[in-house]
This record gives C-alpha cells, sequence and structure tokens, in this order.
C-alpha cells in the first residue's frame, strides 16, 4: 500500500495498485504547474486509489482541453493529472508520496521545451515529446 500526501498535510490518500511508468516531464505546462524543471509522475490505477482524508479541498484545473491537473485547496501541493478520455487513470505526483519505494524514473519526456538553465546530469533516456507507447 502506498500512502501519500499534500504539503499541509489536510489532503491524504492511500493506493493498493503497482506504480506505472515514471517519466520526468518537461513540457511548459508541467514546469509552471510544479514552479520547477519538470515534474516526476507515475501513472496508476484511479480504481485502485483512495482518498483517505481531505477530498473536499481538492481542487482541479483544465490546464489544456481535456487535461485536469489537481491541487489541494489549502497549500496548493499538485497531487495529480488526470485525462478526460483516460478515466481509468492519473498520473501520480511522485512528490506526494510519503512511503518509501524503489521506484526510478525511466525517461525524461518533452525535453524539447527545456530551457537553458535546466541542466539533466542522469543517463536516462530523452525524447523530444512524450515516451513511445505512452497511453
Amino acid at each position: 500500500m502506498i500512502q501519500g500526501s499534500c504539503l499541509c498535510g489536510a489532503v491524504r490518500y492511500q493506493y493498493a495498485g503497482e506504480l506505472g511508468v515514471i517519466t520526468i516531464c518537461h513540457c511548459s505546462d508541467c514546469r509552471k504547474a510544479q514552479g520547477s524543471t519538470g515534474v516526476a509522475a507515475a501513472v496508476v490505477e484511479a480504481t485502485k486509489f483512495q482518498w483517505t482524508s481531505g477530498a473536499q479541498l481538492i481542487r482541479e484545473y483544465a490546464s489544456s482541453p481535456g487535461k485536469k491537473r489537481a491541487f489541494c485547496g489549502d497549500c496548493g501541493a499538485p497531487l495529480y493529472s488526470r485525462r478526460e478520455d483516460l478515466p481509468q487513470v492519473l498520473r501520480l505526483r511522485m512528490g506526494s508520496i510519503d512511503t518509501p519505494i524503489q521506484a526510478t524514473p525511466s525517461a525524461h519526456i518533452f525535453v524539447s521545451n527545456l530551457p537553458a538553465w535546466a541542466a539533466l546530469d542522469e543517463d536516462w533516456p530523452r525524447y523530444e515529446r512524450q515516451e513511445p507507447g505512452r497511453r
């Protein structure tokens, strides 16, 4: 069981599945939403994801047509993103996970959007847009 929370701890969740592919996305939307060079996110099954407290605080923002980003309405911490055409999938923000895990990212994506000040030192694969085979 994976457990996680927002920055203030008011929103808490648990996930009873395996983490899917973890990527670090550098698209301009992810950079702005995170205030950083990008976001580490894992694909998770929505049916195995459950809010344990603070669900009423979650706010969703439609960052592009058909895509919503969720965050805590109190502290603003990002929690997940979802696409309306894939309701069975969430892209869970790895920084919200409280449970120690051994999983690591498999690739950097949208590196064509990476600003010059954001150097990448890892040897992970890099893709100009989405990784091949992404849902």
